[in-house]
């Protein structure tokens, strides 16, 4: 039935059907490398931000010399690193912990500045409050400021997140079996990569969709508290 539809050559719905049970067996590596590297890149993130706003010289330097350096080399080129370079060295990773280690470490930079950022943009007076009410820094920091920047911090975090989602197709040139990896086999197997791309393509969409929606769920949360 799919085959009465004409799309002047650039789509083949029937071909699309047939492999998508097949693309789609790459949707639960992608989402674990993307959840995966989120989940580091978040805790990384937090501390990179406390380092970089720190007025210890051995704290903001490496800070901001590391996030410096990973927001201005290309994740490709420390894939390539990780997964190719080290076994030079005796370090050897699978594909799989190479991707969740080079998209983690690299989306800790973004992350950081998004943090310190949020975590500006609260008054400082709380600050000043908290330590007249004798509360430790830990406690103010995890009570009083974390909490509203969190809010903040919530549409750009969720950018990061639909960026690293997108961004695991890269991992198909490490030999990871994701998303785009699977679609590029059915598309040199069938000498169709058009249609296939076009697949892969209203695959990612829904899934940023639905990361969306539960975007618009967390600001709801917090704006309660508000």
């Amino acid at each position: 039935m799919l085959g009465v539809f004409d799309f002047g050559g650039l789509f083949n719905p029937v071909l699309a059907w047939e492999n998508l049970p097949f693309v789609l067996g790459g949707l639960p590596v992608t989402m674990l490398i993307s959840i995966v590297s989120m989940g580091m890149g978040l805790v990384l993130g937090l501390f990179l931000a406390l380092a970089r706003g720190s007025k210890r010289f051995v704290l903001r330097w490496p800070a901001r010399i590391y996030i410096s350096f990973m927001r201005g080399t290309p994740i490709l080129v420390f894939l390539f690193i990780l997964y190719f370079g080290l076994p030079v060295v005796g370090i050897e990773f699978t594909a799989l912990v190479a991707a969740c280690l080079g998209f983690g470490l690299n989306s800790a930079a973004y992350i950081a500045e998004i943090d310190r950022s949020s975590l500006n943009s609260i008054d400082h007076g709380q600050w000043e409050s908290a330590k007249a009410l004798n509360m430790s820094y830990s406690m103010t920091l995890r009570k009083v400021i974390l909490p509203q920047a969190t809010r903040i911090a919530i549409p750009p975090l969720t950018n990061v997140f639909m960026d690293i989602v997108k961004a695991t197709s890269l991992a198909a040139v490490i030999t990871v079996p994701e998303l785009f990896q699977k679609t590029q086999i059915v598309a040199g197997r069938e000498f169709d990569a058009m249609t296939m791309y076009i697949l892969v393509a209203l695959i990612y969409w829904p899934v940023c969709i639905v990361i969306s929606f539960f975007q618009d769920r967390l600001e709801e949360h917090y704006s309660r508290f508000l």
